[in-house]
């Protein structure tokens, strides 16, 4: 099953769950993103594969013009109500219907690995004007934690049907296009305060856990309240954020 099958069964049925269940993003990296991209009221930003505007909405105070992009039409449906500030536009990072050097900078927050990375890579390469920006964000689960480690290896995080984020030396990918200057990189930290049905809905958002049939979704629900069972009522489910930023050439 290709990523774009397992986006568009999982995150078609899973879309308030995703809104439930997932982490935002640290302050410390959003500030980091508006600095190093030069973001500000005058400022076009495209969010790709937006989703539920996770991102999107931290950009919102800064006062810039932003475009999310989203091809799930349930995540569009919350996204629009949660961030009214954002335009929206049903397309995939593939294939923008935006002109060439049109916007100023393009963040992408947990998703590309699920593009095709050299298609992708192009098209926001048309899109910018440079020295625009591009920044790539991922939260990725504290494993060092042993409850946590175990909640992976229940939602089989390691033998997962779809790529990974990790699988990709997104530095190299990236200077192979020609196009941008070296991508840099820093790391954040953010805990997610959340209860054992938070918990349950930021695991049935998992992509391909999301395309599952309704009982092996059930299985590993159970599993996860089993799992923090012993947990105080709220705790926290820890992330270290990965964020990697360029400019346009």
């Amino acid at each position: 099953m290709s990523i774009e099958d397992v986006a568009a069964r999982g995150f078609g049925s899973a879309s308030e769950a995703y809104e439930r269940g997932r982490p935002s993003y640290p302050a410390e990296a959003v500030k980091l993103l508006v600095d190093e991209l030069g973001l500000g009221s005058s400022s076009t930003v495209v969010d790709l594969a937006a989703g539920t505007g996770k991102l999107t909405r931290l950009l919102v105070p800064g006062g810039p013009t932003l475009v999310a992009v989203e091809p799930v039409a349930s995540m569009r449906a919350v996204l629009a109500e949660l961030v009214p500030a954002a335009a929206l536009v049903a397309a995939t990072a593939e294939a923008l219907p935006l002109a060439a050097r049109s916007v100023d900078a393009v963040v992408v927050a947990q998703a590309f690995h699920g593009f095709r990375v050299e298609d992708a890579l192009s098209e926001v390469a048309r899109v910018l004007r440079p020295p625009g920006g591009l920044a790539m964000l991922w939260n990725e689960r504290d494993e060092s934690v042993p409850w946590v480690a175990e909640l992976s290896a229940l939602v089989r995080w390691d033998d997962r049907p779809v790529p990974s984020y990790q699988g990709v030396d997104w530095p190299a990918a990236v200077a192979a296009t020609g196009q941008f200057e070296p991508m840099a990189h820093a790391r954040f930290t953010i805990d997610q305060e959340l209860d054992a049905a938070t918990l349950v809905d930021r695991v049935l958002s998992t992509s391909y856990v999301a395309a599952w049939p309704a009982t092996e979704q059930e299985r590993v629900a159970e599993g996860v309240r089993r799992l923090v069972a012993e947990l105080p009522p709220r705790f926290v489910l820890p992330y270290r954020t990965n964020v990697f930023w360029c400019r346009r050439r």
